[in-house]
């Protein structure tokens, strides 16, 4: 080998590393997969119609819940979540479910989601706190939202938001209690 050819060699191996380095610090940094943020904005009570027949004990109940949630995606590059669903349930069996489509949040920025769940009444005959529960005026639900994803870095990076809420619906008032917790999984 000449001292050219060698200095040559020398020099394309040196670009490779500096580039190398620098992929590997704008990794690190700048492009490093961050949770996606979920939280839920509101959650209101619309249609709620119930009635008590005490002398045969049987409940009649017609509710909507709206919930309003934003997912803000706090990195650099987009997150991509697939077709899931927000769940409600009671007493840890679903009484009811609203689609969410698949989509996209761009790098920074934010998509609001609005879910009506109807209460589907027929499920919740068999369970036999149910009575005893409308008739002290108060109803425990809780919603669920999984959004299972990948974060669009040079490979997608999966990505899981969770939000879940409990909710207390006092059936005189027509109020709703939340308490909201939230979990990401990389």
């Amino acid at each position: 080998m000449t001292k050219r050819t060698t200095t040559i060699c020398l020099s394309v191996a040196a670009v490779i590393a500096a580039v190398a380095v620098i992929f590997l610090i704008l990794g690190v940094t700048v492009f490093k997969a961050k949770d996606p943020i979920t939280t839920v904005d509101s959650v209101a009570l619309k249609d709620l119609d119930f009635s008590v027949d005490v002398r045969k004990p049987t409940v009649h109940l017609t509710a909507v819940i709206e919930t309003a949630v934003t997912v803000t995606n706090p990195n650099v590059v987009g997150f991509k979540y697939a077709n899931s669903s927000a769940l409600l349930t009671y007493r840890g069996k679903e009484v009811g479910q609203a689609p969410i489509p698949a989509g996209e949040i761009g790098g920074g920025a934010a998509r609001g989601m609005n879910m009506t769940l109807t209460l589907m009444a027929d499920r919740l005959v068999g369970d036999s706190h149910f009575f005893t529960d409308v008739v002290a005026g108060t109803l425990a639900l809780r919603t669920d939202v999984r959004l299972p994803g990948k974060v669009q870095m040079l490979v997608g990076v999966p990505a899981v938001a969770y939000a879940a809420c409990d909710l207390e619906i006092h059936l005189a008032s027509r109020g709703v209690k939340q308490t909201c917790h939230y979990k990401t999984k990389l």
